[in-house]
Parts: structure tokens; C-alpha cells; sequence
């Protein structure tokens, strides 16, 4: 293959990542979306007629031995009109861990093949000619971190892309339809995070509409903002969803409701951004029980992890369904589109890190195992970051746990299990390999 003009710089520096590189901050953790410029588009995911939207094909320019196993890259052309624009790549189905070189310059500490991953990219672009170039790697401890995963072969760099969103936009969600205090109908919980990246302030309209699975129009609101320079900002809607009860989604009965987040600035719509929810409850009791609208739930677990391709993953979990299965136990982060057909067939899903480490995990002593080394603590952090963010609006998704059986337990997954009980509030999180320590709720999973 022919030689990267870049690559000398990629060799150089692809040789020393670390986990403390500051320029890791380009990763980010949020809800896995991108914004539509009409509604049509935003219902049938139709990215061709958006503008700021490039799917990223990077070619092959080197392989090589060592740190440094391959270097793709790609020319994109960031226009003058990007200027009001903040920038982000998307990354999954790489076929290794990777990091990523923007104009020469690493941005992202290693990032482990499995989870699929944001990055803000807009701090390294010019307007004009910029190259992208995904670098894989081969990192010891990102290998003993998740040994033993694999996942199906799936065409490289699917479903990797950048896209450009407004500077005055919306940047993330928290979204829940849940009983009221006495249960007589739903309660739509909605937490719009709104980020506003010029140096002045700035009032945006921040509106949505949800429609019960019958079609009819439920609710809708359109709210002002203001946002003082450079900040951000998260506005909360909690109107009541109405004859709601008969729409409990169960796999039994997986109604989802259509929700539209939608901007506008100065009185013109933008940004629609489109999702599916339903109207769950969930908990645990001491006992060891999953719970549903305070029922215990009887799970008849499997483990699984998403076809090839969507079609036959939907295929796949159906003849489950069919069999009796009625929850998943994947073995790391699965694409988007696997939560979709989880929430739309009606089964459910304990969501997992991308950790594994069958080798040492019962050695316990300093960095004996992966998961009891200091020295990686913001790695397993960042993946149950990573995990949680990604899924925690799916109405599938019934509890979370911190890598396999055979995970291993110490100071990193404490760390990883303060986290995500500092944000989850209801779901139990489950550390598989904990072996009666404290860090795992209790459920016989």
C-alpha cells in the first residue's frame, strides 16, 4: 500500500500513547444521535440531504508490526459555513483499538474496538482540506483489559461518520416515561441539555411532540433558553401522558411512543432529532429481583451479541423470543441499532462493559488483575461512561453490569461502580466477578 505523507508523525507518536494524554479530553459521553434539518428526514434516517453530515471511509495507507498495525486516512473539506458549527466523528466497526489523528495531530488516547465512541474534533479543523486518519494499535493493556471478546465481521468503518451540529444546539438528553405518584397514567421526564458554544449569550426555543403508539398527538411545548456565552444549560419538561396505562411496554406488549426534539433559532426550526420510548418502571429488591412497575420479574436469560448486520440480528432475536428468551446478555456496548430492535421486538437487556480479563481475574494483588491496577482507572471509567450514555434512554435496557464473569474486581471497578450509581438511579448495576464485596447490587444474575 502506498506510504502516508503523515505517517512518520503517526509512527512516532502511535508508540507512546498513554492514558494521561491530555488531548484524550476529545472523547466525549453522551447519547448516540445526530440532528436532521427537516422531520421527514429525522423519521426515516435519511442523512444524504444533510449537508454537515460525511461518512468517513478512511483508506488504507500503511500496515505495519508493533504499536502501529494500520493507518487509514481520509481528505474531508470543512467549509466557511462550519465556523458556527461544532464538529464530531463517530467511530465504531474500526476492526482494532485506535486512536485518531487529526491534521497530524493525536487526539484521543487509545479507544478499545468495541464500544462505539464520540469524539469533538472541531478544535483541530481548518476550513479547507483536513485529514482524518484512524491509526489501530496494539496495546498490551488494552488486550488484557478485554481478552477474550471478539466480535462478528462487519464492514470496517461502518457506521463511522462525522457530523457538524449548530454551536447554539442541543447536546444531549435524558428522557423517561414513568407512572405518576399515584400510577394512574404516565409522566414524560424530559431533561434537554442545550450548549452554547459562542462568545456571546444567546436565547434558543427548545420544543418537542410525542405521539402515544396509536398515532394521536399526546403533548407538545416549545420553551425559550437563555445561555450566557460559552456555557451550558439542560431545561426540563414533565407534562402527563394521559390513558397511558394500557401502553406499559413489556415484551409482551412493546408499545413505544414518537418523540421529536426540534430547535428554533429566531423563530426557524432546526435540528430535529427523533427516538422511540416507552412507558417502563424499574427497580431491585434485596431479595435479588429485577423489578417492573414493582412486580419482580421471572428473566430467562441468554447471552447475545448482534449479528453481522441488523436484518439478521432481528431475525436472531426473534426465533429467541420465540424460544422463550425473553432477556439478552450481551458481552460489550452493541450498535445503536441492536437497542432498537431490542425496544421494538420487546426483549430485554442487561447492558455490559467491554471488560473482560479471564486470565488474571482472580489475582488480586496490585495490577495482578487489569481491574485492581490504579494506573487504569480512567479506562474503565470511561468505558462505563461510554456504555451508560449511550443506552440509558432505551426502554430494553433493565440493569447494567461491569464486564463479564471472569472480569476481575479491585480499585478500577470500585471506581466504575461509584460512577454509574452516582447517575443511575433506579437500574441496579451488577459487578459479575465482585464475589461478595460491595460493589454490586444484589441480584442473582
Amino acid at each position: 500500500m502506498k506510504k502516508s505523507f503523515l505517517y512518520p508523525i503517526f509512527a512516532i507518536l502511535a508508540l507512546f500513547v498513554s492514558l494521561d494524554m491530555a488531548s484524550a479530553q476529545a472523547v466525549i459521553s453522551r447519547t448516540e444521535f445526530i440532528c436532521y434539518d427537516k422531520r421527514a428526514d429525522a423519521k426515516s434516517d435519511i442523512r444524504t440531504n444533510n449537508d454537515k453530515y460525511i461518512d468517513l471511509r478512511p483508506t488504507l495507507q500503511f500496515e505495519g508490526e508493533g504499536s502501529v498495525r494500520a493507518v487509514y486516512e481520509q481528505e474531508i473539506d470543512v467549509p466557511a459555513s462550519w465556523n458556527d458549527y461544532n464538529a464530531y466523528l463517530h467511530a465504531e466497526n474500526v476492526g482494532g483499538d485506535y486512536t485518531i489523528f487529526v491534521n497530524g495531530a493525536q487526539i484521543t488516547a487509545p479507544i478499545d474496538r468495541f464500544t462505539p465512541t464520540e469524539i469533538y474534533i472541531s478544535p483541530y479543523l481548518v476550513q479547507g482540506k483536513n485529514v482524518v486518519a484512524v491509526v489501530v494499535v496494539e496495546e498490551p493493556y488494552m488486550a488484557a483489559v478485554a481478552e477474550g471478546l471478539t466480535m462478528p465481521q462487519r464492514q470496517q468503518f461502518d457506521n463511522c461518520y462525522i457530523f457538524a451540529q449548530r454551536r447554539l444546539g442541543i447536546y444531549d438528553f435524558n428522557v423517561r416515561l414513568v407512572p405518576d405518584s399515584l400510577e394512574r397514567f404516565a409522566e414524560l421526564r424530559l431533561d434537554v441539555m442545550v450548549d452554547n458554544s459562542f462568545s456571546s449569550d444567546e436565547v434558543i426555543e427548545v420544543g418537542y411532540d410525542i405521539y402515544a403508539p396509536d398515532g394521536k398527538l399526546m403533548e407538545y411545548s416549545v420553551n425559550d433558553l437563555a445561555l450566557e456565552k460559552f456555557t451550558r444549560d439542560t431545561l426540563s419538561f414533565k407534562p402527563y401522558i394521559y390513558n397511558s396505562n394500557p401502553n406499559r411496554w413489556s415484551p409482551s406488549n412493546p408499545k413505544l411512543y414518537d418523540l421529536t426534539l426540534y430547535l428554533k433559532v429566531n423563530g426557524i426550526l432546526r435540528e430535529y432529532i427523533p427516538m422511540k420510548i416507552g412507558f417502563t418502571k424499574y427497580g431491585y429488591t434485596e431479595q435479588g429481583d429485577i423489578t417492573a412497575f414493582d412486580a419482580p420479574l421471572k428473566l430467562n436469560k441468554a447471552t447475545y451479541n448482534a449479528a453481522s448486520d441488523k436484518a439478521t440480528t432481528e431475525r436472531e432475536i426473534k426465533a429467541l423470543k420465540a424460544k422463550g428468551i425473553n432477556c439478552l446478555c450481551p458481552d460489550y456496548p452493541q450498535p445503536r441499532w441492536f437497542y432498537d430492535v431490542c425496544d421494538r421486538v420487546g426483549i430485554y437487556v442487561i447492558d455490559c462493559m467491554a471488560i473482560s480479563s479471564p486470565t488474571a481475574h482472580d489475582d488480586r494483588n496490585m495490577g495482578g488483575t487489569p481491574a485492581n491496577a490504579p494506573w487504569l482507572v480512567e479506562e474503565y471509567v470511561s468505558r462505563a461512561k461510554a456504555m451508560y450514555y449511550r443506552t440509558r434512554n432505551y426502554s430494553c435496557i433493565i440493569a447494567y453490569t461491569l464486564g463479564g464473569e471472569k472480569a476481575g474486581n479491585g480499585y478500577c471497578m470500585y471506581k466504575a461502580y461509584q460512577w454509574l450509581k452516582s447517575v443511575e438511579k433506579q437500574r441496579p448495576v451488577v459487578c459479575l466477578s465482585a464475589d461478595g464485596e460491595w460493589n454490586s447490587d444484589p441480584l442473582s444474575l
